[in-house]
């Protein structure tokens, strides 16, 4: 009798041999295999049929990972064919569920053994031993697994293993395309099944659209490759252009595509020189690939794995080798070939990042929605989207790998989630959500001309924040009494050069004539940070928020400032004027801001130009510091205005477009409203007028506490008028004041006052 076991053994230490053919003919026959005028079901048959013989395999089975998260087995060579669309397991059973979950390769001698071994009797299996399973995946989701089996204990080797997930990829796109979705006609494949995401809120309002990415996925349509030799050369060289454009930006000390930080340039410049990197490369396309699709397939690995990863940094590095993956896709096709984004009508913006001068350059008319992997709600990306009333949901986990171009998608900017591919239930849902939100926009808008005044009397100014032109429409649309804050760097951001003085003045003689009479707050360029010039020299700063920006630029270069507050003065031709500086953190840079604005009337004065009739200047209470300064500041300024975004963020040291920290501290906790209240007493104590023009006050429920607070002058998207007015018209103000001066003596500086404003809202009918 011969020993079993030595039987195994000798088959456990023997390779496999290698196939006939190799991996390149296997790829010419399923070129050819394709290309025939037949059915999907007989296409992937015949390929099944192929890959067993090339890969010397008794079995070969391609399993489909559908909308119901099952595997279903949707064509064999060996196995019972009448199993065929009748097998079905979950992505935790069997080892074709483990390949569906790790997302990566499995090869056993005897996989009868393994623990996650699941006998189907129906297939017929129980006489095969070994077993070499791959994953179909496609931008790191996995859409099947594709299995190979023999009756022997055999070893897989490294070649074959590499030949079958060259396969595999082949057969991704297959099912990507949409091609086997008839096959089973009970439910759709995964590739294609609706996707319910959550993120953050950005921007309130729902939208309906179609997926347009911010930055087109280069399409791989060729493969197959004809010429294996000249592929390898096309890979070397696309490399070497890509690893030279990289090494000349970390010199330049440039910046790729946003903002990122020489660091991450050099973590990009590590990954591009990483040998095992070009070295899974090059094995790809010497087992038949042509060059970009050997990109795409080993990135689509990486990126598999590194998904599933819990090490955030590893996560975050995900990012690093996409954008390498991308630049060397796009090296090898052409810019060309990457073709330029056409905006269908209803748009719906996919992003990783963006900043908003990107934004900008979109027709705003025909975007339906945005969302974003990155982004906080206080970032200017989303402050912009809310100005452009544009619904926006963020920190949506890889949101550009859940969806295709073209694909229906809805954004949720209420509840903070994405439907990508939504059913016909979820779409007739959302379309009567946005009828009924158009409705309570109607009742929004029969109280434009209510004044906004609380049932005891108190009269409570609401602005509009405004940094276009086309906001401006907005003042007769909500009723509001004027412009709280006009961002001007706006201009200069979606600008190739610096504006000239008179294309700045012309642009605010528009602003001014778009006002029709009411109140515009000017404040002077708020540039550095995050918010970056595309033609000013960019800083390698620690610290860019706390860095050179805003007044301190202004202040460090004089004549920047001189040719806006020139513009601005000569624009406002005889009429009051309102400015104010940003970021002031002492009582001296706002004197010499005023010295600055000083000069320049008097220069304009003898050049024979007309002064306004009031020139009123405002300092934005920004920086934690002024809060020691502010009977000295109220003193010297002829009004005040809360940059609450910021302030915050100085205030608990938490970087607003961090993910991590942003939502770490509440602006109504005790903390902070004590900064809150300390403003608004001294200003009002010191007879100047104080208003607040961060986000806070356009969310009803802040908007109350602050009115609690002392402050009678809001500034806020135009979205946010209609909620905030609806708010002001129910509540006494009085009553809300007694309730937060109760909690604050009584609670700790940590604890948020949040809870128990929402529960005196909801028992006295002020909606929120």
């Amino acid at each position: 009798m011969v020993d079993a076991k030595a039987t195994h053994q000798r088959w456990n230490d023997e390779p496999m041999p290698a196939a006939p053919g190799g991996p390149r003919l296997l790829l010419r026959r399923l070129r050819e295999a394709m290309a025939e005028p037949v059915s999907p079901q007989a296409r992937l048959d015949r390929i099944v049929v192929l890959i067993a013989a090339n890969v010397v395999a008794e079995v070969c089975s391609v399993y489909v990972l559908r909308d119901d998260n099952t595997l279903e087995l949707f064509a064999t060579e060996g196995l019972n064919r009448e199993a065929v669309h009748q097998t079905r397991m979950r992505t935790d059973e069997g080892l074709v569920g483990l390949i569906a979950r790790t997302a990566e390769p499995l090869s056993l001698s005897d996989a009868q053994n393994h623990p996650a071994f699941s006998y189907r009797p129906e297939t017929g299996e129980e006489a095969y031993h070994a077993f070499l399973g791959v994953p179909l995946l496609r931008a790191g989701n996995t859409l099947g697994v594709l299995t190979v089996q023999n009756k022997t204990y055999r070893v897989y080797s490294e070649e074959e293993i590499e030949a079958l997930q060259t396969t595999a990829m082949v057969l991704s796109e297959m099912i990507a395309s949409g091609e086997l979705e008839g096959l089973a006609p009970d439910a759709g494949t995964a590739a294609r099944r609706p996707v319910l995401s959550r993120g953050i809120a950005l921007a309130d309002g729902i939208g309906l659209g179609y997926v347009v990415l911010h930055e087109p996925r280069v399409v791989v349509k060729t493969l197959i490759a004809e010429n294996v030799d000249r592929e390898v050369a096309r890979l070397d060289e696309a490399i070497e252009e890509v690893r030279s454009a990289i090494d000349a930006l970390v010199e330049r000390g440039d910046r790729i595509g946003t903002a990122e930080s020489r660091e991450v340039l050099e973590t990009v410049r590590m990954f591009a020189h990483d040998k095992g990197w070009l070295r899974r490369m090059r094995e790809a396309v010497a087992s038949g690939l042509t060059a970009e699709a050997a990109v795409e397939r080993v990135q689509s690995d990486n990126r598999a794995r590194m998904m599933r990863q819990s090490d955030p940094y590893l996560r975050e590095r995900l990012h690093d080798l996409d954008d390498l993956a991308n630049r060397l896709l796009r090296t090898l096709i052409g810019s060309e070939a990457a073709g330029t984004v056409v905006l269908p009508e209803n748009a719906i913006l996919v992003a990783r990042t963006m900043g908003p001068a990107a934004l900008l350059d979109y027709e705003a008319s025909t975007l339906r929605g945005i969302v974003l992997e990155e982004g906080g709600p206080t970032s200017h990306v989303a402050i912009v989207a809310r100005a452009l009333g544009i619904p926006a949901v963020g920190e949506v986990e890889n949101a550009t790998a859940l969806c295709d171009a073209g694909d229906a998608i809805i954004v949720d900017g209420v509840a903070g989630e994405i439907h990508v591919r939504p059913g016909p239930e979820v779409e007739a849902a959302y379309a009567e959500m946005v009828r009924l939100r158009a409705r309570r926009q109607e009742q929004y808008r029969a109280l434009r001309d209510v004044p906004a005044q609380t049932r005891d009397g108190v009269r409570v100014g609401l602005h509009l924040n405004a940094g276009l032109l086309v906001d401006f429409s907005h003042l007769q649309e909500t009723g509001a009494e004027g412009v709280g804050l006009f961002r001007t760097e706006l201009q200069f951001m979606v600008a190739q050069r610096m504006p000239s003085a008179a294309e700045q003045e012309e642009l605010y003689r528009k602003v001014f004539a778009a006002s029709a009479g009411k109140s515009v707050t000017v404040r002077t360029l708020d540039i550095g940070g995050d918010k970056i010039l595309p033609y000013m020299a960019k800083l390698e700063e620690e610290n860019p928020a706390l860095g050179w920006r805003a007044i301190r630029i202004g202040l460090d270069r004089p004549a920047l400032l001189r040719m806006q507050l020139r513009a601005l003065l000569k624009a406002a031709d005889g009429d009051p004027l309102k400015i104010m500086f940003p970021m002031v953190a002492t009582v001296d840079e706002f004197v010499r801001a005023r010295g600055i604005v000083e000069r320049e009337k008097a220069y304009l004065k003898r050049h024979g130009y007309r002064l306004p009739t009031e020139c009123r200047l405002g300092a934005m209470i920004e920086v934690p510091s002024l809060l020691f300064q502010i009977d000295e500041i109220a003193r010297e300024a002829d009004f005040l205005s809360v940059g609450s975004n910021d302030l915050m963020q100085f205030l608990f040291a938490v970087d607003r477009e961090n993910r991590r920290v942003a939502d770490r501290f509440d602006p109504l906790s005790v903390a902070a409203l004590r900064a809150f209240r300390l403003i608004a007493e001294r200003a009002n104590a010191a007879g100047c007028p104080v208003t607040v023009c961060g986000e806070i006050g356009g969310r009803p429920l802040d908007a109350m506490a602050l009115i609690g607070l002392g402050y009678r002058d809001l500034s806020m998207s135009p979205a946010a008028i209609g909620p905030v007015k609806a708010m002001v018209l129910s509540l006494e103000a009085r009553a809300v004041a007694e309730l937060i001066d109760a909690e604050m003596s009584r609670m700790h500086d940590g604890d948020s006052l949040r809870p128990a404003l929402t529960a005196f809202a909801h028992a006295n009918g002020v909606p929120i």
